[in-house]
């Protein structure tokens, strides 16, 4: 029996087979034939999301190509295709994606259906770019729904975590190609929180990220550049090294963060956006990330922090602080307004289950939601009382898979409400 492992390594499934269809037909015979299913990226998200010990399918060989519409404001893309694969194809042909995250490896498909985003104040998820649908339901059959054929279907399919059927196409709004500015630079972390608002409004993208035991954050601004074509910086192994060293003197992580942040020194680079929003991310983490109501955010890593350092947590990895727009998805962490995105991650080989437990209840207690695909400890209760759209949602997933075909053990756990 063949098994796969998610990018961080802590996810571990055993399907009974692992599916690689070519064509939507053959992926289509393949789920109708199936009792269970789960659909599979690369392997980013930190929640067995993808455990199943049915069907797991990759998507990855019905990559394709990308359809630009007669409007040339959306794209027709492949479900599977990576996102750096999807962007470039975009600047190939004179575009580019109105927002994306730091890590561009993930599967179109599963960033989409997790609520994965970017940083921006005026900028939502990928999940909000997502105009339409081309999927496979639980009985095989392909459907399209967008805001006017099927609506319920298309609203509860933007963020859905998988659990409607098998995305084959996606839909999606794209952007005249552009260029970013990128700068760095250190500055301390109570000007920088003090000042949050002023440097979110006068920056089309800001984030900073700030080590628990250091009191300097590293910011980092993108604003849209006329021209430049600057190399993609690479992580190095330094940082491994690090790690590597928090790994086996723990007690040292509060001065290796302090010798990394003085480390920091400022840079200003240029290029096509799809070469600036992604970093290399080869140092291996476990992840948490809560969205939180914008105002309660600063406070909210403040009091983070103050625990970390209390209970002397040996963590190794630094927060960040991002921005996301409001959205009115039913699934999605965003859709009660304005959020602050705080991530909190631990090297991969480090043990992480207490820090997390700690920070997500400070997280929590601020009114935060978690990311779905990042380490969280919902459960079907918390998902009604926190997402008033929930049962509706759960209506949908009912209506078109009323077997549970694409529920797994995590999802029958969340979604218990729908069955």
């Amino acid at each position: 029996m063949e098994s796969w492992r998610n990018w961080s390594g802590s996810v571990v499934a055993t399907p009974a087979r692992i599916a690689v269809p070519k064509t939507e037909a053959e992926l289509s015979a393949i789920v109708a034939a199936a009792e269970n299913v789960r659909v599979v990226g690369t392997g980013h998200s930190f929640m067995p999301l993808c455990e199943t010990d049915g069907v797991l399918i990759s998507l990855a060989d019905m990559s394709g190509e990308i359809e630009v519409c007669p409007d040339r404001e959306t794209v027709w893309s492949p479900a599977g295709l990576s996102i750096g694969a999807l962007t470039q194809a975009l600047w190939a042909r004179g575009f580019s994606l109105l927002n994306q995250g730091d890590i561009d490896k993930q599967a179109i498909a599963g960033a989409i259906a997790t609520g994965t985003h970017g940083t921006g104040r005026t900028l939502g998820s990928l999940s909000t770019a997502a105009r339409a649908f081309r999927m496979v339901l639980a009985d095989g059959s392909v459907v399209e729904c967008d805001a006017t054929r099927d609506p319920d279907l298309y609203e509860a399919q933007r963020v859905s975590l998988g659990a409607l059927g098998v995305m084959s196409r996606i839909k999606i709004a794209v952007a005249p190609a552009y260029r970013l500015r990128e700068t760095i630079r250190r500055a301390p972390l109570d000007e920088v929180l003090n000042g949050w608002d002023q440097l979110a409004a006068g920056h089309r993208h800001v984030e900073f990220f700030v080590f628990p035991y250091a009191d300097q954050a590293l910011l980092k601004i993108l604003d849209l550049a006329q021209e430049g074509d600057d190399p993609t910086p690479t992580e190095g192994g330094t940082y491994k090294l690090f790690c590597d060293i928090a790994t086996a003197a723990p007690f040292l992580a509060p001065t290796l963060q302090r010798i990394m942040t003085g480390a920091i020194t400022s840079s200003t680079r240029a290029a096509p956006a799809h070469r600036i929003f992604p970093s290399e991310r080869d140092t291996r983490f476990e992840e948490m990330e809560y969205e939180i109501p914008a105002a309660a955010g600063p406070d909210a890593l403040r009091a983070a922090i103050k625990e970390v350092r209390r209970r002397r947590l040996p963590i190794i990895f630094p927060f960040e602080f991002r921005t996301v727009a409001g959205d009115d998805i039913w699934m999605s962490p965003m859709n009660a307004g304005p959020c602050v995105s705080i991530s909190f991650h631990q090297y991969a080989r480090m043990p992480w289950r207490e820090a997390f437990a700690v920070v997500e209840g400070v997280f929590a207690a601020a009114g935060g939601r978690p990311h779905w695909a990042k380490r969280h400890t919902l459960n079907a209760d918390d998902v009604v009382r926190l997402f008033p759209m929930a049962k509706r949602w759960g209506e949908v997933r009912k209506r078109v898979d009323p077997t549970g075909k694409f529920l797994n053990a995590h999802l029958r756990q969340l979604f218990a409400f729908s069955i």
